[in-house]
């Protein structure tokens, strides 16, 4: 329960007032908060709980938020969970903490006195040492929380939490019960228990702490649920136990104890009486007439049953002509030879019928008839029971058979199935025989009914079906009731979203090829059946498609290899080319300048805005250097000191070989040249041969083309 009030600030005075202001801001004459204990060791003191609500409803700028009351027992320990805030804001923390016990206030010296159970600065990170009685758990922003470990019964009375921030001063109080054995827990029942009806029952302690576990456990088995909750609003242990009645689990008795696991003893325990409504159990017709009956008696029947919650109120009978059929007794005053078969119901809030009793009037068998149990639709796996009946029989000695589909089953009134499958299906009969003859009842259709089952998946054609054509898949099974949804897969279990018996592909194509499997469902239930796999043969079209695939790929191979070998071939002629030239005298050259090949008008790049034919027509320049062997130079010798004189020292023996090219008419600003073909020199030769004598003047042949 929470507790929130007001901090006196400093310059107020710390004395009690005949009028508290309430948080809301109603004021009350002496209004107490109701602070009732559990235990009668709790020893409450009338001055400080008046003093405790004047501290909850006098100004301050502090909330606390803490229980009212907290109880365990000698031994345990005592969580107390404590937050506070300051009305302020943020930024305000506490300083000191001191905690009293059974305090008072003195009105003269304006201080609180009691015993001091703790007393610390929450200025300083010192943690509290834990073999300490009183520990702070708390900090000194927003959590107050304490722990007294352990608890003792003289700790009962009132407890204060003595709190100081700067000039701002606050005291929180609660009640500590502590008793001398450990109370008892308290179980909650909150609705009407019924038979076979999940019921959940409650068992709660007013105790939690996390250094003294304790365990709630029932005596009866179900599913259990516990809960520990330490908030301001309540500390408490609880134990739900979710369970189904049944009807012998009535009048008995439900137990929850507070276990101690650690000294693995019962603390206490707490016990209710569980009061499970059902139906009239164990009913039975009783004939009470200690002779065999015979036609003209008077027949005398009791309905007894076993048990009953609430009490039985009233009973029924099917015998037609008797009297009073509400009554536990019922008496049949001159029974004929054709009496029926007699059976009671004794009813509450509900009605339970007991088995048929036969009268057996010494007749021959008469009315034969099968009844079966249950009276309503049999399904495949339950249990089904066949009664064989008779109106009447003289003598009583009789004998029964079973037939199904004319053929003898078996000998006995009853005809039981443990669990009935579809092929107990057929046509029953029940055969009654005495001294006097035999007498056979008409015939039972026994149908059951069962979810689907053997389910396959046939395909049409079934050898596999050519691409383009028709492929029809049909979902078989076999299920009573018959299959009202069908669901289709393929191979990768995707849903195809069809709905029907039969799965139509057309036109087939060939990634409908794979596996299909269907899923049959009934009111009772549903089943698959295995992949079967439908093959997809390539059409004619299809093959033609890729026979030419294959073709036009190999033929495309065929040209490259026919075309490396060309390339291969090129390469090796002028690799042929260039080693001739090489293997040539030194003395011996042949230069030749082919005409270049022009980039035509269409390949060449679009004008970048400006053509300058003085940049795109250049000069190039070539220099052939032949070295002087030995005769050249003996020659040179030879030749005199003029002609020496007329060779310039710097002569190296080059031919310089130059191509000028003329600017184009109309050639100016963004006009494209268009002369397709190279207007230079074609090509210029220079042919120096053999060993012989060759003049002392400079070799070499210089051709200039110029055009306008």
């Amino acid at each position: 329960m929470r507790k929130q009030g007001k901090g006196v600030g400093i310059g107020a005075q710390e004395e009690l007032s005949g009028r508290c202001q309430r948080p809301g801001g109603s004021k009350t004459n002496s209004s107490w908060p109701r602070l009732l204990p559990r235990h009668s060791t709790m020893h409450l003191l009338g001055p400080s709980l008046l003093l405790l609500e004047y501290l909850a409803f006098s100004d301050s700028a502090w909330n606390f938020r803490h229980p009212k009351t907290l109880y365990a027992w000698d031994g345990a320990c005592v969580w107390i969970p404590c937050t506070y805030s300051s009305v302020k804001g943020g930024g305000h923390t506490l300083d000191n903490l001191t905690v009293y016990h059974n305090f008072t206030y003195d009105k003269k010296t304006k201080h609180y006195n009691g015993t001091i159970l703790y007393n610390k600065s929450l200025k300083t990170k010192e943690s509290t040492p834990s073999q300490e009685r009183v520990q702070f758990l708390g900090n000194n922003r927003n959590n107050c929380t304490l722990l007294i470990n352990p608890v003792k019964v003289n700790d009962s009375g009132l407890l204060g939490l003595r709190v100081t921030s700067g000039t701002d001063k606050w005291m929180a109080s609660l009640n500590l019960s502590i008793s001398e054995s450990a109370p008892q827990p308290h179980i909650e029942l909150h609705q009407e228990i019924r038979e076979d009806q999940e019921v959940t029952v409650t068992c709660s302690l007013n105790f939690a702490c996390r250094d003294y576990q304790v365990h709630l456990q029932w005596s009866l088995e179900g599913s259990v649920a516990t809960s520990t909750i330490l908030s301001p609003e309540r500390v408490a242990t609880q134990s739900h136990l979710s369970f189904q009645p049944k009807w012998t689990h009535d009048g008995k008795n439900l137990t929850c104890q507070l276990w101690d696991p650690m000294k693995q003893r019962i603390l206490s325990e707490k016990t209710v009486l569980l009061e499970v409504k059902h139906p009239p159990k164990g009913v039975t017709t009783v004939i009470q007439n200690p002779t065999p009956i015979r036609e003209g008696d008077s027949v005398t029947l009791s309905c007894t049953f076993n048990s009953s919650n609430p009490r039985v109120t009233r009973y029924n009978w099917n015998s037609p002509g008797s009297q009073d059929h509400t009554s536990q007794k019922l008496t049949i005053q001159k029974v004929t030879w054709d009496a029926q078969p007699v059976k009671c119901e004794a009813c509450n809030q509900w009605c339970s019928w007991s088995p048929s009793v036969n009268l057996n009037v010494l007749y021959a068998p008469r009315d034969v008839n099968i009844q079966i149990s249950p009276n309503t639709e049999i399904q495949s796996e339950k249990r089904v029971l066949l009664q064989c009946q008779y109106s009447s029989s003289r003598p009583a000695d009789v004998h029964f058979f079973w037939k199904k589909d004319g053929s003898l089953l078996k000998e006995g009134k009853t005809l039981t199935f443990g669990q009935i499958f579809p092929e107990d299906s057929g046509t029953y009969h029940c055969l009654v025989n005495n001294s006097i003859g035999q007498t056979s009842s008409e015939a039972y259709e026994l149908q059951v009914l069962y979810a689907p089952r053997r389910l396959r998946v046939s395909i049409s054609p079934k050898d596999g079906v050519v691409e383009g054509k028709t492929a029809v898949l049909t979902c078989e099974s076999d299920a009573n009731p018959p299959i009202s949804h069908y669901d289709w897969f393929d191979g990768k279990n995707q849903d195809l979203h069809y709905y029907g018996q039969m799965l139509r592909l057309e036109p087939v194509k060939l990634q409908h090829a794979g596996s299909y499997w269907c899923r049959g469902t009934n009111r009772l239930g549903q089943s698959q059946s295995p992949p079967t796999t439908l093959t997809v043969y390539y059409s004619a079209a299809t093959i033609s498609r890729r026979v030419a695939l294959g073709v036009g790929f190999c033929l495309a191979i065929f040209l490259l290899a026919i075309w490396g070998v060309k390339l291969q071939r090129s390469w090796k002629r002028i690799q042929r080319q260039q080693g001739l030239q090489e293997s040539s005298s030194g003395q011996s050259f042949f230069v030749r300048n082919l005409k270049a090949r022009r980039t035509p008008q269409a390949e060449r790049p679009a004008s970048l805005g400006c053509y300058n034919p003085v940049m795109e027509d250049a000069v190039s320049y070539a220099t052939l250097s032949f070295p002087l062997g030995e005769t050249d130079t003996r020659r040179l010798r030879d030749a005199g000191s003029s002609e020496m004189r007329e060779i310039p020292p710097s002569r190296d023996d080059r031919v310089t070989y130059a191509v000028v090219q003329n600017c184009q008419v109309a050639d100016y600003e963004n006009v494209t040249p268009e002369v397709l073909d190279d207007e230079g020199i074609h090509y210029s030769e220079l042919v120096h041969f053999g060993n012989g004598k060759r003049a002392l003047a400079q070799e070499g042949v210089e051709y200039v083309t110029l055009k306008h």
